[in-house]
């Protein structure tokens, strides 16, 4: 770490730093998108929001896609740049149509969790990712 005030990373810093976000972003939004997991899979009539006519079902789907499915391929960083997209677009309905009417302080997590997933968009998975994995290897010249 050397210089401790230094505005210098490492790649291996930066690389570590992707992975605890991505691990901690993902389990945290899973604790969200587990309960909708069940109550899709559930026996019971589905009342959930109804998203620009989808209907609460397919609403519901969506959700469930980008809160569980997303955040497993960002856990494990595969697609990962891809996998944030979806959760992006959740949290901005989150915070402008679910929680529209609410006070800053009651949807300000769900814009959090947006500029996690931007973050991790911009930045991508890291080496410690199934991406790096099935990464074309440039060749060195």
């Amino acid at each position: 770490m050397g210089n401790f005030n230094s505005s210098r990373t490492t790649e291996t810093m930066l690389d570590v730093f992707i992975l605890i976000i991505r691990l901690f972003v993902g389990f945290s939004m899973i604790s969200h998108g587990y309960p909708k997991l069940m109550m899709l899979i559930a026996n019971d009539k589905i009342e959930f929001m109804n998203f620009l006519g989808l209907g609460s079902a397919l609403t519901l789907v969506l959700v469930v896609f980008a809160e569980f499915v997303c955040s497993v391929f960002i856990i494990l960083g595969f697609l990962t740049r891809l996998a944030a997209i979806p959760l992006m677009i959740t949290m901005l309905v989150a915070f402008f149509v679910v929680h529209g009417a609410d006070a800053y302080s009651d949807k300000e997590l769900s814009l959090l969790y947006f500029f996690f997933y931007f973050s991790i968009l911009v930045l991508g998975s890291g080496k410690y990712a199934l991406d790096a994995l099935f990464a074309k290897k440039e060749p060195v010249y």
